[in-house]
C-alpha cells in the first residue's frame, strides 16, 4: 500500500473524487490503492504511450484517463521525455535537469496537446495528488474544487519546484496546512479535516531537517 493511503486510511477519512496529476506507469500510481478500492478517480498523463498502459491495468475501475499535459493556458506544449522524470520543455527547473543534468534534444522532445486544469475539474475533488516534474503550479492556479487532501512534488536532492513560493503562499490563502513530507513530496490538509498529531508535528521537523541536509550535502558535491 502506498504511504498516503496507509495514513489517510488510520484518520478514516472517505472520498468520493481522487485525481492524479502525473501518473506514470499504472504500477507505480500514487492513488493505485483508492483506484482499486473503486473510488472515482481522474488520471492525467501526458505520455500517450503510459496512457494506453493505464487504460488497460485499471480498465475494470472508475476511472477516467485525460491523456494531456496540465499547463498555464490550451493548446500545445514540448514535453522532454526523461521516464518517470519527463517533463514540460519550458520549465526552467525540474528533477531531471537539476539533479540528472538532462540535456533536452530534439530526440527526447515531441510536442504534446496541454490544457488549463479548470477544464476537467468539475469541483469534486476530494483527494490531489500532483506529480508532474515543476509544473504542478499550474494545477493549483487554475483549480476549481477545495480538496481534504492535496499531495505536491516539491523537492528532492538539489531540487526545489520552482514554483514552490506560489504554492506555500495559495495553501496559506486557501486554509491548508503542511502535513506531512517525504524525501519529494509535500502533503497538505485542509484545516479542520483532522487533527495533525504532537507526533506528526515532530516526525515534519525531523524530515525537514533530513531534506535541508541532504540537499546541502548534494551542493556541495557539485
Amino acid at each position: 500500500m502506498t504511504e498516503i493511503f496507509n495514513k489517510l486510511k488510520s484518520k478514516n477519512l472517505t472520498f468520493q473524487h481522487v485525481c492524479e496529476v502525473g501518473v506514470y506507469l499504472p504500477e507505480v500510481s500514487n492513488v493505485i490503492d483508492f483506484i482499486r478500492s473503486g473510488v472515482r478517480t481522474s488520471l492525467v498523463e501526458a505520455d500517450l504511450g503510459i496512457v494506453e498502459k493505464i487504460k488497460q491495468v485499471f480498465k475494470d475501475y472508475n476511472i477516467t484517463v485525460y491523456p494531456f499535459a496540465v499547463w498555464d493556458y490550451t493548446g500545445t506544449v514540448n514535453f522532454s521525455k526523461a521516464h518517470a522524470s519527463s517533463f514540460v520543455t519550458q520549465l526552467k527547473g525540474s528533477p531531471a535537469l537539476i539533479n540528472d543534468k538532462f540535456v533536452v534534444t530534439e530526440d527526447n522532445t515531441q510536442e504534446v496537446t496541454c490544457k488549463v486544469f479548470s477544464e476537467i475539474d468539475d469541483g469534486t475533488i476530494d483527494l490531489l495528488s500532483i506529480d508532474i516534474e515543476g509544473s504542478e503550479w499550474y494545477v493549483i492556479k487554475h483549480m476549481v474544487s477545495r480538496p481534504k487532501v492535496i499531495s505536491i512534488e516539491t523537492h528532492g536532492k538539489k531540487y526545489v519546484n520552482p514554483f514552490i513560493q506560489e504554492i506555500l503562499a495559495w495553501m496559506e490563502k486557501n486554509n491548508y496546512q503542511i502535513w506531512y513530507k517525504d524525501v519529494s513530496d509535500t502533503v497538505f490538509v485542509k484545516k479542520g479535516t483532522f487533527e495533525i498529531t504532537a507526533l506528526e508535528k515532530l516526525q515534519l521537523k525531523l524530515i525537514n531537517l533530513r531534506v535541508n541536509l541532504r540537499r546541502a550535502r548534494k551542493n556541495l558535491m557539485g
